[in-house]
């Protein structure tokens, strides 16, 4: 019997007959340890694996010549490599350029430290675990699947970056923009479906007018086309009476999560300022709004998070402390806190007292006013997810607007061309158009 310990590093989120051809491959050096990657790994440098861990792991572990199946928590194998100490290594040869070099370079460096050595076999032609979650990514998503989403996101990722959409193709960029860096590829978890612009689109005033069953045919339309998450924007949530039902329209479409904003009386956008009166909400009316609204719900991944508006109102920190507790006692999932002030001072203050009380509670952050702070500082001060709230429809606006001032200026649209996408890109955006 070989005794020579044998490490495989795996994803597995899309088992196919390349990886059991190296696997089988790997039977002949000796007993194979493979290193699992976990659920937080795999998000940090792909997306969110379809399989969770312990479902994985299940599969891999029937594997003939499989012996044992460890979590590999980073990216870089030269960590387990380390702990386990295996005589041989095997990985495929298509590392050998490219952002994974890296990493080989760091696995070969371990493997000389603990006298072992690196196997490189050839990958199975035409097949790829990539491709094949591309194809399936076009095939979309359940209403089910869609929804729970969220939650397993906010297990793995340290912060979740959701961005507005107003309109399925602004989803379509969400969904897709993406960028590889050094140490992680970066892209939007979700998509963030905004009262404000909404109503805008439909050139009606951010005050609730805009029907519910509009707002949520919209998202009907985002979801045709789309598989990630959204949270969406409900405001106060209207009568209580109302929102008993609309929670259940809101679940059965596959939203993940609402936002009801604590205010009462005519809603007017809180980053009016000066002059708007607004008025808070009574914590136990809406204390029984948020009851309500879990009461009528029938899938458990399907979060109410409560937005608490003391800070805007200037109601002080020992307000909105309270309002979050009372909130969360009364079944909220998360809560959002909101400030209109150009710097993050405040927030962190209301995070950093939050988290004393609430160790694991999603903390949600709308930094619309204080856009300077950066990602990393919001992942320090104990946020879980960051809301881009209303970006893409402010990019937009300007953009047809200098487009239409062109036309009418030059009395032709050869001026503004350059900054236009072509129209064999708009032909090739949308699949089935040729």
């Amino acid at each position: 019997m070989n005794n020579k310990k044998v490490y495989f590093g795996l994803t597995a989120d899309i088992l196919h007959h390349g990886h059991i051809n190296l696997i089988e491959k790997a039977r002949k050096y000796g007993t194979i340890i493979i290193g699992l990657l976990t659920d937080e790994a795999v998000a940090n440098h792909k997306k969110l694996p379809i399989l969770n861990y312990e479902q994985r792991k299940k599969i891999i572990e029937n594997i003939k010549g499989v012996s044992k199946v460890v979590p590999q928590n980073d990216w870089q194998y030269s960590i387990n490599i380390k702990k386990y100490k295996p005589d041989f290594m095997i990985h495929g040869d298509d590392w050998t350029q490219g952002p994974q070099l890296n990493l080989r370079k760091n696995a070969i460096k371990a493997l000389k430290k603990c006298g072992g050595k690196l196997i490189e076999l050839p990958y199975t032609k035409g097949i790829s675990s990539t491709a094949l979650i591309s194809s399936q990514a076009s095939l979309g998503t359940t209403p089910e699947n869609r929804l729970k989403k969220l939650k397993r996101s906010l297990i793995v990722k340290p912060l979740l970056r959701f961005i507005e959409t107003h309109s399925p193709i602004s989803a379509i960029i969400a969904e897709n923009i993406q960028l590889q860096t050094k140490n992680e590829l970066k892209y939007f978890d979700g998509f963030w479906s905004s009262s404000l612009t909404d109503s805008t689109k439909m050139g009606k005033p951010d005050i609730e007018a805009l029907d519910i069953s509009e707002r949520l045919n919209n998202i009907n339309n985002i979801f045709e086309v789309t598989t990630k998450p959204l949270i969406m924007d409900i405001d106060t949530g209207g009568k209580i009476e109302h929102l008993k039902l609309n929670v259940k329209s809101m679940e059965r479409l596959g939203i993940s999560a609402i936002i009801m904003e604590d205010k009462t009386g005519l809603k007017k956008n809180s980053l009016l300022g000066k002059g708007t009166v607004q008025t808070q909400e009574d914590i136990k009316i809406f204390c029984d709004k948020i009851e309500a609204a879990n009461t009528n719900k029938i899938n458990k991944e399907f979060m109410l998070i409560a937005r608490i508006e003391s800070l805007i109102l200037k109601k002080g920190m020992k307000d909105a402390m309270n309002r979050a507790i009372n909130y969360i006692e009364s079944g909220a999932d998360g809560i959002m806190i909101h400030s209109r002030k150009n710097n993050p001072k405040e927030v962190f203050e209301f995070s950093k007292k939050f988290r004393s009380t609430f160790k694991s509670m999603p903390l949600i952050c709308v930094p619309t006013t204080y856009n300077k702070v950066r990602e990393k500082d919001l992942i320090r001060n104990g946020f879980n997810i960051v809301i881009y709230a209303n970006h893409l429809f402010r990019a937009a606006y300007p953009a047809m607007f200098k487009t239409a001032y062109s036309i009418l200026k030059h009395g032709r649209s050869k001026e503004i061309d350059n900054s236009l996408i072509s129209i064999k890109e708009i032909l090739d955006l949308i699949p089935g158009t040729k």
